[in-house]
Formats: C-alpha cells, sequence, structure tokens
C-alpha cells in the first residue's frame, strides 16, 4: 500500500495542476460535434464512422454531467492517469523485480512526455486505451485469457493506437523474464490470435478513415516523417527538455529519411538478438508499440504517442535503475522528473503560454502563430499572421484565420479577399466556404451566402455551423 501512495503522490505532484487548466487545440471540437452534445448522443457515439467510441462515451458523460466546465473533463483525464500508473504497478510488480517493478511505475507516472496525455483534454483516448491494455495485460499474467481479450478489445474501442499491444504481450510471453510469467508453450496461443485479428482490423479500420478523410501528407510522406519522430520520442525520453506541442518536424529527403529507418531497423535487430536481457526486451517491446505512430494521421507528431509505450521503455529505465546500487539516484531521477512534469504543466495551463513555447521553438511553423494568434487582440494577431504567411505563403490556413479576424473586426471586404485566397489554396475545404458565406451574408449577398452555405455542406455534411447559417437565411421570393 505505501508504494501505491507514493505513486499515486507523484503522480499528483506532477500533474495535479492540469485541474487548473482549460480547454486546448482540438478539445474545442467536442462542443462541434451534434452527437457528443445530443441527450441521445450515448446511442449516436456508436456508429461505425467513428474510430474512438469508447472514448467519445466518456466525453458525452462529461457533457451530460457538467456541460463545458473544464474542470470536470480534466478531472476525469487525471483520474484516468491515477489509474493506469496503479494498473502499471500492478503488472510490473509481476514482470520485474519488486524495486524494479517500483522504479518502472515512478517513471510511467511522472514522466514528462506523459503531460501531453494528461493535461490535454481530446488526449484522453490514449490514456484511456492505455489502462484498458494494462487491465488486460493483468488479466494475460493472471492466466485469464480470454477476459484479457475482452479488454484489449475495450482498449481498441479507446484508441486504435492501442493495436500494437497484441505485439508486445507476445515478446513479454514467449519471453518471459520471471517465473511468474506465462512462459513460451501452447497456453494462449488462440486468445494472442484473436487479440492479433482485432488488432489488424483495427489498424486497417483507422487507416482506411484517415484516408476518407483526405489527410493532408501522403502515407509514404508520413511515414518518412515517422523516422525523425521516432528518434525525437527517444530523445525526449532519455533527455526531457526541448518539449512544444507542436514541434517543427518535417518529412525529409527520400536519403534522410531512409538512413533514419535503417538506423531504427538496426537498433531493433540488436534488440531482438539481446531480447534475453530484460532491458533489452522491454525497449524492443516500447519500439513495437509504437507502431500504430506509422498510421497516417492528422499530426507528423504527438507526444502522446508515448503514452503506452512508455510502459515498456519505463519498465527497462526501471531495471537499469536497479542495476546502480544507489538509492539516491533514483530517487533524484524521480525529483527531477517530477519537477519537468510540473513545469510542463504549468505551461498546459493557459493557450497563450502553449502557443508562445511552440512559436519559440518552431519559429518557421505557420500553426503555432495561427492558434497563438487567436489568443491575442486583433492588430497583434495579424501582424503575427503576416509573419506566419511570409514563412508559408502558400498554407491556406493562414488567409482563412486573418479572414476570421477582420470579419470580427467589421471589416469585411478585406476579409472576403482573405477568404478567396483561402479557397483558391484549398477549394474543397468546407468551413472556408462556411467563414466566406458569412462575409458574404455580412456584405447583403443573401444568395451568394446560401450557395457557399450549401457548398460547405456538399463537402462536409456534418458542418453544423454551416447547416446553422443556412437555416439563418431566408428562402428566396
Amino acid at each position: 500500500m505505501r508504494n501505491r501512495l507514493l505513486l499515486l503522490g507523484a503522480a499528483l505532484a506532477a500533474f495535479g495542476a492540469s485541474l487548473a487548466s482549460g480547454f486546448h487545440f482540438d478539445d474545442y471540437a467536442i462542443f462541434s460535434d451534434p452527437v457528443l452534445m445530443s441527450s441521445a448522443g450515448g446511442m449516436g457515439i456508436w456508429a461505425l464512422r467513428r474510430t474512438q467510441p469508447l472514448t467519445d462515451l466518456t466525453f458525452w458523460l462529461n457533457y451530460m454531467a457538467g456541460g463545458r466546465d473544464p474542470l470536470g473533463y480534466h478531472l476525469v483525464g487525471l483520474a484516468l492517469h491515477l489509474g493506469a500508473v496503479l494498473l502499471a504497478y500492478e503488472c510490473l510488480r509481476r514482470l520485474l523485480p519488486e524495486r524494479a517493478a517500483l522504479a518502472a511505475a515512478a517513471v510511467f507516472a511522472i514522466h514528462p512526455l506523459q503531460a501531453e496525455a494528461v493535461n490535454y483534454v481530446w488526449a484522453r483516448g490514449a490514456v484511456l486505451g492505455a489502462l484498458l491494455c494494462f487491465a488486460s495485460l493483468l488479466a494475460w499474467l493472471n492466466r485469464r485469457f480470454w477476459p484479457a481479450v475482452a479488454w484489449f478489445a475495450l482498449a481498441l474501442l479507446a484508441s486504435e493506437q492501442c493495436a500494437a499491444f497484441p505485439l508486445a504481450l507476445a515478446l513479454i510471453h514467449w519471453t518471459g523474464q520471471r517465473s511468474e510469467t506465462p512462459k513460451a508453450g501452447r497456453s494462449g496461443g488462440a486468445h494472442m490470435a484473436a487479440m492479433l485479428v482485432l488488432a489488424l482490423a483495427a489498424a486497417a479500420r483507422l487507416a482506411s478513415a484517415t484516408l476518407a478523410a483526405h489527410a493532408a501528407v501522403a502515407p509514404s510522406k508520413y511515414f518518412l516523417a515517422q523516422g525523425p519522430a521516432l528518434w525525437r520520442y527517444l530523445r525526449l525520453f532519455l533527455a526531457p527538455f526541448g518539449f512544444t506541442v507542436d514541434p517543427d518536424i518535417q518529412v525529409p529527403a527520400i536519403w534522410v529519411g531512409a538512413m533514419l529507418w535503417v538506423a531504427v531497423l538496426a537498433a531493433a535487430a540488436r534488440l531482438w538478438q539481446a531480447r534475453r536481457n530484460a532491458w533489452a526486451m522491454w525497449l524492443l517491446a516500447g519500439l513495437l508499440l509504437l507502431l500504430p505512430s506509422l498510421l497516417p494521421g492528422a499530426d507528423l507528431y504527438a507526444d502522446r504517442r508515448m503514452y503506452l509505450p512508455m510502459f515498456a521503455f519505463a519498465a527497462a529505465a526501471g531495471w537499469l535503475l536497479t542495476r546502480v546500487r544507489t538509492q539516491a539516484l533514483a530517487a533524484g531521477v524521480a525529483a527531477v522528473l517530477t519537477v519537468l512534469s510540473l513545469v510542463r504543466t504549468t505551461v498546459w495551463l493557459s493557450d497563450r503560454s502553449l502557443w508562445q513555447e511552440a512559436v519559440r521553438l518552431a519559429p518557421e511553423k505557420a500553426r503555432p502563430k495561427i492558434w497563438l494568434s487567436r489568443d491575442l487582440p486583433a492588430a497583434q494577431a495579424l501582424e503575427l499572421l503576416q509573419r506566419a504567411q511570409a514563412a508559408a505563403p502558400h498554407d491556406p490556413a493562414v488567409p482563412a484565420e486573418m479572414g476570421k479576424i477582420l470579419l470580427q473586426e467589421r471589416q469585411v471586404d478585406p476579409a472576403l479577399i482573405e477568404f478567396g485566397q483561402a479557397l483558391a489554396l484549398d477549394p474543397n475545404n468546407a468551413e472556408y466556404y462556411n467563414n466566406r458565406g458569412v462575409a458574404l451574408g455580412m456584405s447583403g449577398l443573401t444568395e451568394a451566402a446560401r450557395a457557399d452555405f450549401q457548398r460547405a455542406l456538399t463537402i462536409d455534411p456534418n458542418l453544423s455551423e454551416a447547416r446553422q447559417n443556412l437555416e439563418k437565411i431566408p428562402p428566396a421570393p
């Protein structure tokens, strides 16, 4: 009990300040989703087109219980992290010596790489999915194989980023480091196969959903970018500084990307050869758990993708820390990680601090400037966006954002020019048509506004804002 309380206390010290945070970035998408806002949404979230229905269910319950108050959302996120820490510790106690298990659970609980998943409401799926994977692993270690399959199925409903869990589980199962761990043999083979089938189905579904959404980056380019992204994950695990919500990860030249992937594969091969050593097995398991990040997504990089893999990397760190016969070293590492995570959490307390940091660390990237501009007075926001446009002249999001600011300032004609430029760069963006429709309506061009709202709904029938704007226009005589 003492160790569990220590772990909970450390996690609260690291991330408890998240309860004072608000909403960020894609968090606001929760309140633009008509299903999540509906009293009947508890049924609608199970539609086949939705990729994380279990996570959506928690958002819907949050909204039904407390509306738009961010405290409730962050309370749930922090509680899920604490639950994941306890379950991770229970699993690690069965896989590692006690001291190593405690050290590993502490690294998992307080490492600053976990900050995005805990502080960012939209990233809840990563925490919930990991918690359910730990429930599956615990059931598996207790030789309750079908319940383990059921827990994993629920994990996939929370986040398809859990899809590689069966691979890591197979490595742990057949490499078993302690007598308590199920050893190689036929036991669990059918259940493992069932998990793999579920994982493949989830990965295929996620890939098809991403392709249907017309991802901004082609799958081949996305794959190339995951080489530097993966090395950044590993670097931040070993040297946790230089965090930002939006790092400047670019698609590298083909030869650079190929070299980085050769290095990754060479490292994985070396770890496979040394898998009988606990540290090597756990590092390899961490790499396996990162495999779902190779599936094309909206972002080239996201710290939250390390939440579940952190379990395996933390196990390797815990094992290695106990090889050093100095408890003061482990305590010092824990203290440093807690302070770094607390600092990271304070950055997440406001949009302005979050995006100021991102602008400072990725000065050539447009998106941080766009998001920071939303928290600045109009004149400063437009000046910042002009800098973004100079750095990224072909990014349609920049003129689209400038148009919205000009519209708020009642400068309709300049706003129309910016919306037109955004549509010239991205003619299939429903939101841009909706925004231009609003500007046209303010100019008295009702029929032109109607046409833009209809065009927006043709592109995205679920864009509720465009539907509401269209309903406000009186019918044509």
